[in-house]
């Protein structure tokens, strides 16, 4: 039979640690409660009980952080519960597995980015590692709750400090000021939406805290090079020394494809005799092939690189790694900007730029949205004010057609006229 006897804060002090073993004090009080004695001098309050058949052993305070009060009304609790029906040892053993933020993260980036696209699964990732995980990692999954959501949102709709890009990169470069960043706020919120979705369909918690977000209005950029504009663009294309870089910009300019289309694009995908560029599904954005027309200039663009690119190579801009298209062409384009003094425009504004000539041309956003590869209609709406000249147009048409015509009245001999 183990000692009983009343545990008292000089009986936890006062006693002696055995030599290579621990040993146990029961309280004569409490069924099972005990202070716990180390051989290396350390003590701890424990309470052993029987659930479901099963001995058992929790530890759930040090001495002397606990008090042998604080510790005595703590295995009361522990008792109660226990007589109703719940162990004590399941529920810490089943919050010490549940689910973190960092293992709901790991999931999410390997099930469900891996099925995107290299940019978007490298952009999600990104603000999981640098926004999510820094502030929840170690959070439990079912412990987010909305307002943590919405506080996170709203650090970083606020914006961070950043490094001046004219200064040096060492320590002493002097950051600018925090700048908002409100659309950088909406993707996370779509992100997190999709990732406690799955969370719920895993079974990780019940309901989706980033169901509803408050979405920060967003202004979406509409820059329209003019004629002007246009002129000295194609002149700085022209001059420029980095042709095979100059070529990607006319192709964006006469397609109104994304950089990234054009980067990787293959001479197998040029039907030059149909006129009919075939983008695949692992270069678009939607993810599905796309099939445009194209222009007689994109096809003499696309004949004199055959006469460039060496035989055997697929790329239609090869890069200076083999076997790899062009990389990137930011460099390329900062010259650009300052040989046509263009310093607010950025190669997509070259796809606005496509959309707004097709509409002054006469094209129906429907025609639009299939040539830009949209296949949301709210997404080409954005340019349905273009219409409005169009339609004046039309409405001036209309009007000189259906106008009175002005007739001349000449006075007759009998109308008598007044000084």
């Amino acid at each position: 039979m183990p000692k009983r006897e009343r545990l008292s804060e000089k009986l936890v002090r006062d006693a002696i640690p055995a030599e290579g073993r621990d040993y146990q004090v029961f309280d004569d009080e409490i069924r099972g409660f005990a202070v716990c004695v180390y051989r290396g001098g350390g003590r701890a309050f424990t309470l052993d009980y029987r659930f479901a058949g099963r001995q058992r052993r929790i530890t759930f305070g040090r001495w002397p952080e606990w008090s042998v009060t604080a510790a005595r009304e703590r295995a009361k609790k522990l008792r109660r519960d226990i007589d109703l029906g719940h162990d004590p040892l399941a529920e810490r053993d089943r919050l010490r597995e549940a689910p973190r933020i960092h293992d709901l993260i790991e999931r999410y980036l390997k099930e469900h980015c891996a099925k995107l696209a290299p940019t978007n699964a490298s952009d999600q990732a990104s603000m999981m590692n640098k926004l999510v995980a820094p502030q929840w990692g170690q959070r439990l999954v079912t412990e987010i709750t909305k307002s943590d959501v919405e506080k996170l949102l709203a650090q970083v709709a606020e914006g961070r400090a950043r490094p001046h890009k004219n200064k040096p990169n060492n320590r002493a470069r002097k950051l600018q000021p925090a700048k908002p960043t409100p659309i950088r706020a909406n993707r996370l919120g779509e992100v997190l939406r999709k990732m406690f979705n799955l969370a719920v369909e895993w079974g990780m918690r019940t309901d989706n805290p980033a169901s509803g977000f408050y979405r920060r209005v967003e202004n979406a950029r509409e820059r329209f090079l003019s004629k002007e504009e246009i002129d000295r663009l194609a002149a700085a294309l022209d001059a420029d020394e980095d042709q095979r870089a100059a070529g990607i910009i006319r192709i964006c300019m006469l397609t109104g494809a994304r950089v990234g289309e054009v980067r990787q694009a293959r001479f197998e995908q040029f039907n030059l005799e149909l006129g009919i560029w075939s983008k695949p599904a692992a270069t678009t954005k939607q993810r599905k092939m796309h099939r445009v027309p194209i222009s007689e200039d994109v096809a003499a663009i696309v004949r004199q690189r055959q006469l460039l690119v060496p035989q055997g190579n697929l790329w239609l801009f090869p890069g200076d790694v083999p076997g790899q298209p062009v990389i990137e062409i930011r460099r390329f384009w900062r010259r650009i900007q300052a040989a046509a003094d263009l310093q607010d425009v950025r190669i997509h504004d070259l796809r606005h730029t496509f959309a707004s000539l097709l509409v002054s041309g006469g094209a129906s956003l429907e025609m639009i949205g299939k040539l830009l590869g949209h296949t949301q209609m709210q997404t080409t709406q954005r340019y349905a004010h273009l219409l409005d000249e169009p339609l004046r147009a039309g409405l001036d048409a209309v009007a000189s057609a259906v106008r009175p015509r002005l007739k001349v009245v000449r006075d007759g001999p009998s109308v008598s006229r007044s000084a």
